[in-house]
C-alpha cells in the first residue's frame, strides 16, 4: 500500500492527511529520535501551552518515544533533547517494544495463555473460598 493511502485510510501508519496538513500549517519541526520520529510544535493548547506532537516513523506506539523527548511532549521540561545534548541516564534501560496482544507478550505459569500450574502462593495472603 503507498504511503498516501496509508495516511489516508489509516491512523497507525505514521501521520493521517490532517496531521500532515496541519504540521505544514502551525508545525516547527524541533527535533528527531534515534527512532526515526519527529516532533514538532506551534499554536497553542487548550491550557495556553505549546503544542507538542510526534509523528512516528512507523507504527504509532506511544511507549517507542524515549524518555528525554517524553518529557518534552509532556511539558516536563522546556528545552528538547535536541536542543540541549541529552544523554540518557546509566539507569535508564534501552526502549523494548510494547507486546501486549503479540506471541511475545509475557504469560505467566498457569495463565489462560499458557498451560502449567500458578505457582503455590506462600506468605500471609489467604485466598478466599465461598463459605470459609
Amino acid at each position: 500500500m503507498s504511503q498516501f493511502l496509508k495516511q489516508f485510510f489509516t491512523w497507525w501508519n505514521g501521520q493521517t492527511l490532517a496531521t500532515r496538513f496541519h504540521t505544514w500549517r502551525k508545525g516547527t519541526f524541533v527535533g528527531e529520535d534515534e527512532f526515526g520520529n519527529t516532533y514538532y510544535q506551534g499554536g497553542k493548547d487548550s491550557e495556553g501551552r505549546t503544542r507538542r506532537w510526534v509523528i512516528y516513523s512507523g507504527y504509532s506506539e506511544a511507549s517507542i518515544i524515549p524518555p528525554g523527548w517524553n518529557g518534552w511532549m509532556h511539558h516536563r521540561v522546556d528545552t528538547s533533547p535536541a536542543d540541549e545534548n541529552y544523554k540518557p541516564r546509566e539507569w535508564q534501560k534501552p526502549h523494548l517494544p510494547n507486546l501486549t496482544g503479540t506471541p511475545g507478550a509475557y504469560r505467566p505459569p498457569g495463565s489462560l495463555a499458557r498451560p502449567g500450574e500458578r505457582p503455590r502462593v506462600t506468605g500471609d495472603y489467604d485466598a478466599w473460598t465461598p463459605g470459609g
